[in-house]
């Protein structure tokens, strides 16, 4: 019997247990982003009312709101006391930083100044957007894809150290100094460290720290067998209703600028398409090609697929102004993002097979 025979029984056997709403995932996403379409576009004063929701300046309380929940238990799941096996592994730490920080702004760049040289504030919005590197929603696609839980929170962190240090620094590289050198046009981004920590300890640190406790106090008041099997069964479904709930604040908030730039929309939308696509099959081929595993390989490829489109979408209304290019080139990102990193999310689980097994599989609550 072939493998395939053998793994297809199992694989409907895992269908079959999936709830309506894991199993239809594609389609509350897209039923989600056009109710925030439509209703950003067509209900008077949403959002108005919408913008008016802040933690802080800048930062979206309803968006807040919605990735905490989505956030929370993805990270709840992670077993703190095996983070070592990933901090050990160099092979998938300096591979994350080299996709991350080195390839990742600069293939945003190419495809930036390729499709759009003619449109500078759309260009510099997809710059800014390159820069930005996942914190948030890609631990959410990295669980769906059965990647490595503990891997994407030692990457998601490392990241966001690097995105505090590096930034500001490299969106000067990439928008003046670069584009000097090869005779472009150059361009300025006033952004502050702290702006850029502020949304890391928001979005980030705050559903962070609530996982580590969440394990650390239910394993300690009442075992790992209850945390894991009676516990996080009952908060795991929340991760997707945060996400649809994200998605379509997400949209809402931006419904009238989107619908009212299909065209502009479009010449956005190509060069990320190719992004997301080429940097997620390029660090997944690596992975695999560097002997990671599937579950590494996974976590690798969103991880460096994936953006912080909070903070583009921020930055470039701080810089540039909410009406701006370059703010509706970072509202655009995640429209073409949240598709196409979950179009990812099952040619991850169909590559599957093409692993070797794991030696000594881990049972994932």
């Amino acid at each position: 019997m072939t493998s395939t025979e053998t793994t297809a029984p199992a694989e409907r056997a895992v269908a079959a247990r999936m709830s309506v709403l894991d199993r239809f995932l594609p389609v509350w996403i897209g039923a989600a982003m056009i109710l925030g379409l439509l209703a950003g576009r067509f209900v008077p004063g949403l959002n108005t009312a919408l913008n008016s929701l802040h933690v802080t300046s800048g930062i979206s309380l309803p968006i807040f709101v919605g990735l905490l929940v989505m956030m929370y238990p993805v990270l709840a799941k992670v077993r703190y006391d095996r983070l070592d096996t990933v901090t050990s592994d160099k092979r998938l730490l300096v591979s994350s930083l080299l996709l991350n920080w080195i390839a990742g702004p600069a293939v945003m760049f190419a495809l930036a100044w390729t499709f759009l040289p003619d449109l500078p504030e759309y260009r510099t919005g997809l710059i800014i957007v390159g820069l930005a590197r996942c914190i948030a929603m890609v631990i959410v696609w990295n669980d769906l894809a059965c990647g490595d839980r503990e891997a994407a929170a030692v990457l998601v962190a490392l990241n966001s150290v690097f995105q505090v240090l590096a930034f500001a620094g490299l969106g000067w590289f990439y928008l003046a100094v670069l584009p000097g050198w090869l005779g472009l046009d150059t361009a300025g981004l006033d952004v502050s460290a702290w702006s850029i920590a502020r949304s890391v300890l928001i979005f980030l640190g705050i559903p962070l720290v609530a996982g580590y406790l969440s394990r650390r106090l239910g394993e300690r008041a009442r075992g790992r067998s209850w945390y894991e099997n009676r516990f996080l069964p009952r908060v795991g479904p929340f991760t997707l209703y945060g996400l649809l709930f994200t998605i379509v604040v997400l949209f809402a908030l931006q419904g009238e600028a989107i619908t009212s730039n299909p065209w502009n929309v479009v010449r956005i939308a190509l060069p990320l398409l190719i992004y997301f696509a080429a940097m997620w099959a390029g660090s997944f081929a690596l992975g695999k090609g560097i002997g990671l595993g599937y579950e590494r390989s996974t976590t690798l490829a969103f991880t460096a697929a994936g953006n912080n489109f909070e903070l583009a979408i921020a930055v470039a209304i701080a810089t540039f102004g909410v009406t701006s290019g370059q703010a509706l080139a970072g509202v655009v990102g995640p429209l073409i993002e949240v598709p196409v990193l979950v179009a990812l999310v099952y040619v991850s689980l169909a590559a599957r097979k093409r692993f070797a097994p794991a030696p000594a599989p881990v049972r994932r609550p």
